[in-house]
């Protein structure tokens, strides 16, 4: 993304050498025999040539060069911020992990120590053999459990390492630790932060790229005025050709205008345009589904804050019936 967005800028600067002249030079050295003998010419001539910009074919070609490579810079912004996000995303799932691993070690050795007191009860005849089955059901389900865990852990390790431009082998990462509750987000939130999302900004350049391409296309139906001048020295011998006698110039205006292309004018400013309403509707969608995301993270961290305090009631509860049972026990 970064060298496309190098490319896109360099595409700026050659559009933009075009409101200036072109300036060359081709010396020459010609031999000629003829029947009268042998003769030689050399010359010397600088020449320019120059488009100016009267139907703003070359302003309409820089402004598009321009959206283009800010549609670059506003796709490297998003690939970076993808990568960043990523990035976070893994860690706190690598740390939400730890935190997991840590609850079902401590749920296996609660279920290690069920076993034994139902093992002890049913040999001392007051439980029944299913209820050792079940204990023992229990245990190696939690056992299974912790090695799927571990298995995502050791995957969000390693993506993090990938992502951080290392083999997954060359990293060890300390078990992050989450001490608290997410910062708190507004409900309402600005609708400036979507436009400053790197994805709408790109559409939106997209959108002035087409725009400035239907100008292009409107340009060609008229004249193209070039002027051209040349100057420089002409001799039959070496030794005079930066003489005063020798030199020589020329200089004057040309204009062209297509009369007939069948059509290919016409069509290319159709294509144009349609091609700019694909881009204002791929624009539009594009806002619709930022929109539609943001509503959606919303709604979601409204509901697992309910569900984060019935989950609270739910550990309450179980605290109460694990003092009741240890005390009927």
């Amino acid at each position: 993304a970064e060298a496309q967005f190098r490319a896109a800028r360099a595409l700026v600067d050659l559009n933009h050498a075009n409101y200036y002249p072109t300036i060359g030079a081709g010396p020459s050295i010609s031999q000629t025999d003829r029947s009268i003998g042998t003769g030689s010419s050399f010359s010397l001539p600088i020449t320019a040539s120059w488009e100016p910009d009267l139907w703003g074919r070359v302003r309409l070609a820089v402004q598009n060069a321009t959206d283009n490579a800010q549609v670059s810079a506003a796709d490297l912004e998003n690939a970076r911020l993808s990568a960043q996000a990523l990035l976070a995303t893994d860690y706190f799932l690598l740390a939400a992990s730890q935190m997991q691993e840590a609850v079902l070690t401590d749920t296996i050795a609660a279920y290690q120590k069920n076993l034994e007191l139902t093992t002890n009860r049913y040999n001392g005849g007051v439980a029944s053999k299913s209820d050792v089955s079940l204990a023992q059901t229990q245990l190696a389900g939690a056992r299974a459990q912790l090695t799927d865990l571990r298995v995502a852990r050791a995957q969000d390790a390693h993506a993090i390492a990938v992502l951080t431009g290392q083999p997954p082998s060359a990293v060890e990462i300390a078990p992050p630790v989450i001490n608290g509750p997410p910062p708190p987000i507004p409900v309402a939130l600005p609708s400036t932060l979507l436009e400053r999302r790197p994805d709408i900004s790109a559409t939106e350049r997209l959108v002035a790229a087409a725009n400035a391409n239907v100008g292009i296309a409107e340009a060609a139906y008229y004249p193209t005025l070039t002027l051209s001048a040349s100057a420089g020295f002409l001799s039959t011998n070496l030794q005079s050709l930066f003489k005063y006698a020798g030199r020589t110039w020329s200089a004057g205006p040309g204009i062209s205008e297509t009369l007939f292309d069948f059509g290919r004018r016409g069509a290319t400013l159709k294509g144009a345009e349609a091609n700019y309403d694909s881009t204002v509707a791929a624009y539009r969608q594009t806002v619709l589904s930022a929109f539609q995301e943001v509503e959606d993270d919303l709604a979601a961290l409204r509901y697992l804050a309910e569900e984060a305090a019935q989950q609270q009631e739910a550990v309450t509860a179980a605290n109460q019936s694990l003092a009741l049972e240890i005390d009927r026990y």
